[in-house]
């Protein structure tokens, strides 16, 4: 949106820019909408949970819980006999969980779960409790006696993204769809490669957004990465946003990516040049 402060020719230009964007990115390769859901609540570890809570005349309750999936997708939930939100769930194991990708951008993904949370039995506690420490290693409190863990089935998943955007995307998907969806496996490398970029070679993604986008962002810093591209936080003037950076091919491994940023790279400069 353009500044009450700017000149007309000023405000065309960032319309313009902007407009640049909205094209860029409806055309941008993303993994497939169930995949990238999938793949984002698999590496999440924090959500808000809402139950039917009596306490409150059986209205719905949030409250924010930590969780880690199991193998089909299914968040596990480490939860206290003694909290309000156990209770209700012993009580009706009805419940929705939702899990933001960015909880300070509500117009990034976010996902909503709506299902049941039952009790793990005994025969499972083992297994369960490794995978929840693999996410959550400083969670000693779960092995307290009051506590237990809860494995979320949803029924449907739906997601919504751009919320409030030109870029709105959103849908719905069965649990069999969801259960049987990729995790994307370059996804899980985006913290080391993201660091490594942002600290080192920040210059470098800012010309790749350049060229990729054709639109002068002042700067640009990795947030994520998959095997079909990456994700940018982005800056223009006085207006901050993030942009889909699409690889000119799919990355295998880890070192694709690598690879992939350097041939990309290339072709910017070249272009400066």
């Amino acid at each position: 949106m353009a500044s009450s402060t700017q000149t007309p020719s000023q405000s065309d230009a960032t319309d313009e820019v902007f407009q640049l964007i909205e094209a860029h990115q409806k055309k941008a390769t993303r993994l497939p909408p169930i995949e990238e859901v999938r793949t984002i609540l698999h590496h999440s570890i924090r959500g808000i949970l809402l139950t039917f809570d009596q306490n409150y005349e059986g209205h719905p309750s949030g409250s924010t819980v930590d969780f880690a999936c199991d193998t089909n997708g299914s968040p596990i939930l480490a939860l206290s006999n003694l909290a309000s939100h156990t209770k209700a769930l012993l009580a009706n194991p009805k419940c929705s969980l939702r899990v933001s990708k960015d909880p300070e951008d509500i117009t990034d993904l976010i996902i909503h779960l709506h299902g049941v949370a039952v009790s793990v039995p005994e025969t499972e506690k083992e297994s369960i409790r490794t995978s929840y420490f693999a996410k959550h290693q400083d969670a000693f409190l779960v092995d307290f006696v009051d506590f237990q863990f809860f494995r979320f089935e949803p029924n449907s998943v739906t997601f919504v993204s751009g919320t409030a955007t030109p870029l709105l995307r959103s849908g719905e998907f069965t649990s069999k769809d969801f259960k049987e969806a990729k995790v994307d496996q370059i996804y899980q490398f985006s913290k080391p490669i993201t660091s490594h970029m942002n600290k080192d070679h920040s210059n470098d993604t800012k010309l790749i957004v350049q060229h990729s986008t054709s639109i002068p962002v002042d700067y640009a810093n990795m947030v994520d990465v998959d095997s079909l591209g990456f994700n940018v936080k982005a800056g223009y003037k006085n207006s901050n946003f993030k942009l889909r950076i699409p690889f000119p091919r799919r990355a295998e491994e880890r070192k694709d990516v690598k690879t992939l940023i350097i041939e990309m790279l290339q072709a910017a400069k070249s272009r400066v040049n």
